[in-house]
């Protein structure tokens, strides 16, 4: 079947998933990372552009409360509850009467103290406070145990097949898991999902009760990156972990980092894969909802051509390098298209060329509906077309 191009990709500019091939095109040597495992994902796409053992399940620490965060806003979104609610914190939240506490990070509630959620919220982001996520906790679903099943069926909603939670806060439990490649998708999540909550990964500082902390996110004050998000995590048995989320004009990537082996460390591995992503690709959007590629003959219908382009828009992260050899071109389903046809029908399929490998590809479909023509142009539509 005939192919016709209809674009060169260095033509274009720079979120949905594609039906793209398992390995990037001509890829760059990606950079070598100190640590247990790691991710590099890009935000629009949800690519993978480089990545390390990222299905190994390891501990999460503290990255445990982006999921106690993004369940906390869920019950926000579905009006369960709201920012302003104030919540009387329990003595299990207290970190003196809470021995598990002892030597971890904390917002330094009181029991009997009256906080918002909003307030409790940037404890927990902010100072990574275990105290803050019990007193969410036990305020979104009456205890630490409900919450915790909560924080499971968002990962299943997720499809989070590596993770598996064991309580709110992230402090070392048997059974308690995930991987870089979850913590990923989660973070993915969480910056498309809250956009009055993310925010708060950004802050450098919290003061509370006359105590201020400065946000463990060291990234957050590098000059050569702009990164606002997300998280840290350190115990004994996880190592040093941490998750940063950077922008490059329109662009954003995700960097995962697990089992580091100091607070530098994992900042300085996360640096060095925000670095080789920035400089390396682009993320493109390839197609346009709506937008017309190409035009058919089409036969005995109430009009002689037919556009025909794709209804959904998608975006790729492409290396640099390989941008000018990137071509698209689509092939009809059959030899010729006739009437009638309805609008958004597929016709054929799209396909992403890098020099001569096939990387992607999409359903061709019709953009407008064509109805059956008189019946004297299908009269000599029918001649011309046996002819």
């Amino acid at each position: 079947m005939k192919r016709r191009l209809f674009f060169a990709f260095s033509l274009l500019s720079a979120s949905v998933q594609c039906a793209l091939a398992d390995e990037m095109p001509n890829a760059p040597q990606p950079p070598a990372i100190q640590a247990g495992a790691w991710v590099l994902m890009d935000y629009t796409t949800g690519q993978i552009l480089t990545a390390g053992n990222e299905h190994q399940q390891r501990n999460p620490a503290s990255l445990t409360k982006l999921m106690t965060g993004y369940v906390v806003d869920r019950a926000i979104d579905s009006r369960r509850i709201s920012p302003s609610d104030v919540v009387t914190v329990g003595k299990d939240a207290w970190a003196r009467g809470n021995p598990v506490f002892n030597g971890s990070s904390l917002m330094f509630l009181k029991a009997g103290d009256r906080v918002t959620v909003h307030d409790l919220s940037r404890g927990l982001i902010v100072d990574s406070g275990n105290d803050a996520c019990v007193a969410l906790a036990d305020y979104v679903a009456g205890g630490q145990p409900q919450f915790v099943n909560m924080m499971n069926d968002y990962a299943q909603k997720l499809n989070l097949h590596d993770t598996h939670f064991e309580t709110v806060h992230g402090l070392d439990a048997p059974g308690q898991h995930s991987s870089a490649y979850d913590l990923a998708v989660l973070s993915r999540a969480i910056i498309h999902g809250e956009p009055d909550f993310y925010h708060m990964y950004s802050e450098k500082s919290l003061t509370w009760n006359g105590i201020t902390q400065q946000n463990r996110n060291g990234l957050l004050w590098d000059k050569s990156l702009n990164v606002d998000g997300l998280k840290t995590g350190h115990t004994s048995g996880a190592g040093f972990n941490l998750i940063a989320s950077s922008v490059d004009g329109q662009r954003r990537l995700i960097a995962v980092v697990m089992g580091a082996e100091s607070s530098k460390g994992r900042e300085e591995q996360a640096r060095k894969l925000l670095h080789w992503g920035q400089q390396n690709f682009d993320t493109v959007q390839v197609l346009q909802k709506g937008k017309k590629v190409g035009s058919e003959r089409i036969w005995y219908g109430d009009k002689e051509k037919i556009s025909l382009g794709t209804d959904v828009d998608f975006w790729l992260a492409l290396p640099k390098a390989e941008l000018p050899h990137i071509k698209a071109r689509y092939v009809l389903d059959k030899k010729s298209l006739e009437a009638p046809l309805a609008a958004h029908q597929r016709v054929g399929e799209i396909e992403l060329y890098d020099r001569d490998k096939v990387v992607a590809h999409w359903p061709l479909v019709t953009l407008e509906e064509i109805h059956k023509g008189g019946i004297f142009s299908r009269l000599s539509d029918y001649f011309h077309h046996k002819a």
